[in-house]
């Protein structure tokens, strides 16, 4: 597959409302299909909402619940990237974005680093993921880092080194700034951010963030996706609950790794022995 049509699912969920909110995720998939779609990406916690708090307990969902099995089902011809509260059988709960494809789980990410500072408390409320690794998706390779997981440059670091093409970024990013319009403040921020990714890594960075009020706190939406060589190819409204699709060519991801061999050249023995010698200086 030389190019790929990539859903932008900006939607705004109904906070600890699974069912209606999973009549919107499928009406989106419903309507990317019809507009020849490969993927939809939607952001994270798109079938719970955000600030859940005492809800999480209460929306928790098992891999092989009805609910989520349903919308696994409907991947059979369109690749979907949702995310919600997963439960284990060991009853942790996780920030859990899937990537399902043909009627199956193909990935699963867990939010790696939770927020607890200034207004978020998802520390509080959520067990950490352990664990970062790209995944097969026919003839390339991606990874997911959910939101604050991007702030951390050793997630897409990893990912890429892992062989990662596309990095999909599911986002539940309030708008913020320390001065000014915090919607402004928060757009600029993550469009430099995915625009460095892109430009570092040579891949694609696809940031789905959602959209809507939730107890006064305001989601600033402006979805975006950024190419191999660092551009923006696309960057949706703020306020509107849409779908946009974006064409990615391939194909440019192999033009800009010749033109910028910045992968080829990484010393991964370099950064494990370094890395190691800080551990141990930490113990």
């Amino acid at each position: 597959m030389k190019s790929i049509r990539v859903a932008l699912g900006q939607v705004r969920p109904k906070l600890g409302d699974i069912r209606t909110n999973a009549d919107k995720l499928l009406d989106f998939i419903h309507r990317a299909k019809l507009d020849h779609a490969d993927v939809i990406v939607f952001p994270e916690l798109s079938l719970t909402g955000y600030l859940l708090r005492d809800l999480v307990f209460d929306v928790a969902r098992r891999l092989d619940d009805p609910v989520i099995a349903t919308i696994v089902g409907a991947s059979t011809d369109i690749d979907i990237v949702f995310s919600f509260v997963e439960e284990t059988d060991d009853h942790l709960f996780y920030t859990s974005s899937v990537y399902a494809s043909k009627g199956r789980v193909i990935h699963v990410h867990r939010k790696v680093y939770l927020p607890t500072y200034g207004l978020f408390e998802e520390g509080r409320h959520f067990a950490k993921g352990n664990n970062i690794e790209s995944f097969a998706c026919g003839s390339h390779r991606a990874g997911i880092a959910i939101c604050e997981d991007a702030w951390h440059p050793s997630v897409p670091y990893l990912l890429s080194v892992a062989g990662m093409d596309i990095l999909y970024i599911p986002s539940a990013g309030p708008g913020r700034a320390l001065s000014g319009d915090p919607h402004s403040g928060s757009q600029q921020f993550w469009e430099r951010l995915i625009r460095t990714y892109a430009q570092l890594y040579t891949c694609y960075v696809v940031f789905v963030n959602r959209v809507g009020f939730e107890d006064g706190l305001f989601f600033f939406g402006h979805s975006a996706v950024a190419g191999p060589d660092g551009e923006l190819l696309c960057v949706m409204d703020s306020h509107d609950e849409d779908m946009h699709i974006v064409t990615l060519d391939l194909s440019r991801i192999r033009t800009e790794r010749y033109r910028s061999p910045l992968l080829r050249d990484e010393d991964v023995y370099l950064t494990h022995r370094i890395l190691g010698r800080l551990v141990e200086e930490r113990q």
